[in-house]
């Protein structure tokens, strides 16, 4: 197994790609913690895992509220003494509209979750990762770091950009403490994501565009599957990526390069 031994620590895991890491990790042997504001969602992933034979638990927190996150780290650390890998996935579309119409508030929702969530989620690892060293994967998207044809997401691909600018960032401070730090960009998923997806008037913005044989090149209309992009989340947290660090990883079919 190649995570045998390791702790693994996911935000967002009661459904899609969250829920498919955690099942994929705790298959090679990783122990899954997993952090949910809704715990609920997450108990069903940790379930599964038990069942299987595996070692998992929950841990209730906000992501973007400081002092939740820290206590949930903390018993994360008590329950098993290290930490040693992280996912930073939990996120949302929030409000997609032309941006006269885009409320502050809502901007501001997106940024706390997608954008300040993320630095919490790595910034309170960190102290846990220098231990013994360790590796992160940030979940972006194809949209704001390679495809800008989906208008009104202004909010929504500002925070995937500044994802990936974080961690080149990081790659270079934490890798003399032997913490690499990468970022999956998918693409069209099977998840669940578009469910807090609001549009508002998108269409006095919106730049039509025809693709007669399908948007993505690879399989036409059909989207990815979460698994798939499970498989990539591995990847790079495990030995197998030990000198890949502050790189970023399109994961869509070639869907961005046809509708960038």
């Amino acid at each position: 197994m190649q995570l045998e031994g390791k702790v693994a620590v996911i935000s967002g895991a009661g459904s899609g790609i969250g829920r498919a890491t955690a099942l994929l990790l705790a298959s090679e042997g990783a122990k899954v913690a997993t952090i949910d504001r809704t715990p609920k969602n997450s108990q069903e992933t940790v379930n599964q895992i038990q069942q299987q034979g595996g070692e998992a638990i929950t841990v209730e927190a906000d992501i973007s509220q400081p002092e939740k996150l820290q206590q949930a780290y903390e018993q994360i650390y008590q329950k098993w003494g290290h930490i040693n890998l992280v996912f930073a996935n939990a996120g949302i579309n929030g409000v997609w509209a032309p941006i006269e119409d885009l409320d502050p508030q809502e901007w501001n929702k997106t940024i706390s979750i997608n954008l300040t969530g993320t630095f919490l989620t790595i910034k309170y690892a960190v102290p846990y990762l220098k231990q013994q060293g360790g590796a992160i994967v940030i979940n972006s998207s194809v949209n704001g770091t390679r495809m800008f044809s989906n208008t009104g997401a202004t909010a929504y691909s500002s925070t995937k950009a500044a994802q990936v600018a974080m961690a080149k960032m990081l790659a270079v401070e934490l890798a003399r403490k032997k913490i690499r730090i990468n970022v999956i960009c998918p693409g069209a998923i099977d998840t669940e994501i578009d469910d807090n997806t609001e549009q508002q008037n998108l269409e006095k913005v919106e730049i039509p565009v025809e693709f007669p044989e399908g948007e993505i090149p690879l399989t036409g209309k059909n989207p990815g599957k979460s698994e798939q992009v499970a498989q990539l989340v591995l990847f790079l947290l495990s030995d197998n990526a030990s000198h890949i660090t502050g790189t970023e990883v399109w994961i869509d079919g070639g869907q961005s390069l046809l509708e960038g």
